[in-house]
């Protein structure tokens, strides 16, 4: 209890009310806060920080790739150390290290030209390894690490109310990650790209100290019970739930087609949003019209996971793999024949339902098939695939563009891909284990 508590006055045992919602809230502004290394959070930064390093649009792009890439490889790790020390000690290293990194990247420019001095190199190649080294940085604690200690966290506090409650935190999280780009790109307008990092970073410092006072690792330390029930039983609840450890996880099948659909989803997303102008404009689409596809598949994606989450805490998750499959395929042939309305409308829906569905399967369906005991280590894994998806996908979708003349080839790829997944879901059993 005394180690649980430490270096915080908030004891989730003497609240009023049960403290998970409590964790909901601070969870979820955690996610928020990851935004300084997700893609939606650095695509504001591109054109001023790459002109800035003199650096092209497509080695500005390539170092993102490689710092992405490479987090992917530490965080599977982090999910161990979730597991570990629990997701309040996680947080907090990670939103300090995200504060650092950013911090890191308003002096960019100062670092290279360092770099270049001492060396005496004027080449591009040294702004290129020094941005690469701080997206590696920005994207394993901000897009990996944070992101996911703050997710399982609010799972870990519930059970049967799990979906109710990750509906209520997706619509949050939709909303501020829509609005982010706007409230980003005003701060840079007023403030320049450099103090707006150095704004953002003082921010997470703050931050950090909210996490240490509130973050939560499990409601059994507090001698709490789950949803906030009232029985006292603990040991029935654990022993009821199925505890997978990652190596038990990854020999079922169900495990790597769930993780295999949300890899294909950050793909998917990651590329189109990437170069959503470009796809339009080469089926003769203006800017505005590109851009204003985000709105409805937003909408969608809003509505879609708000249903869902609420529905998963009575129906099985296989049938959301289903319908994932059906909306992947939709979006995929939609790119395939974008220059016919009809390709729009299925882009928008498909993506939507897509993004809706993400939020649901990525929180809920873990813990509720695999428990909470080894949570972050599986957790961790998806988030490789994930992080390794979100990498490659912009490089192969303008590959495909400048090699090949069309991004439709993409579309081709991705329903090869689809077919494996769907034949690979046929007759999926639900993971059940006997403790």
């Amino acid at each position: 209890m005394h180690n649980s508590n430490k270096f915080s006055f908030i004891n989730p045992s003497k609240f009023p009310f049960y403290y998970g919602y409590v964790l909901m809230i601070v969870g979820t502004i955690g996610i928020w806060a990851s935004i300084p290394g997700q893609t939606v959070g650095v695509s504001v930064f591109t054109d001023p920080v790459k002109d800035a390093l003199g650096l092209t649009r497509n080695q500005f792009s390539n170092a993102y790739m490689i710092g992405t890439f490479l987090s992917s490889f530490l965080v599977v790790r982090a999910g161990v150390w979730f597991d570990r020390f629990g997701a309040r000690y996680v947080a907090f290293v990670s939103t300090l290290f995200l504060a650092f990194s950013v911090l890191l990247c308003s002096v960019s420019v100062e670092i290279s030209d360092f770099f270049k001095n001492i060396l005496n190199i004027n080449s591009w190649i040294i702004p290129f390894i020094v941005i690469s080294i701080f997206f590696f940085f920005i994207r394993l604690s901000g897009q990996g690490v944070l992101t996911m200690a703050s997710r399982n966290m609010i799972m870990m506090w519930f059970n049967k109310n799990r979906g109710k409650i990750n509906s209520v935190s997706s619509i949050a999280i939709s909303l501020g990650f829509s609005i982010s780009p706007i409230i980003i790109s005003k701060l840079i307008d007023n403030n320049g790209w450099q103090l707006s990092w150095q704004i953002m970073a003082l921010s997470l410092f703050i931050f950090s100290f909210v996490v240490l006072q509130f973050y939560r690792n499990k409601p059994e330390e507090f001698n709490l019970q789950v949803d906030g029930v009232k029985e006292v039983n603990f040991k029935k609840t654990i022993e009821t739930e199925n505890n997978y450890t990652l190596n038990e996880a990854k020999k079922t099948r169900i495990f790597w087609m769930f993780g295999l659909i949300l890899a294909f989803n950050s793909f998917f997303i990651t590329g189109f949003t990437f170069h959503v102008i470009s796809i339009f404009s080469s089926q003769d689409y203006t800017k505005d019209q590109a851009i204003s596809i985000f709105l409805p598949i937003s909408v969608i994606a809003v509505s879609v996971s708000t249903l869902c989450n609420i529905l998963s805490d009575y129906i099985e998750h296989k049938i959301y793999l289903y319908i994932m499959l059906v909306s992947a395929i939709m979006a995929s042939v939609g790119l395939v024949f974008l220059d016919k309305l009809l390709g729009v409308y299925m882009i928008i829906g498909g993506l939507g339902i897509l993004g809706g569905l993400f939020s649901v399967i990525n929180a809920v369906t873990w813990p509720k098939y695999f428990g909470r005991k080894y949570l972050g280590s599986i957790t961790g894994k998806v988030m490789s695939f994930l992080v390794i998806a979100s990498a490659i996908a912009p490089s192969l979708f303008s590959a495909s563009y400048t090699y090949l003349g069309s991004y439709s080839f993409i579309g081709y790829i991705c329903l090869g891909f689809l077919l494996f997944l769907l034949i690979g879901s046929l007759k999926l059993k639900s993971p059940k284990k006997l403790n």
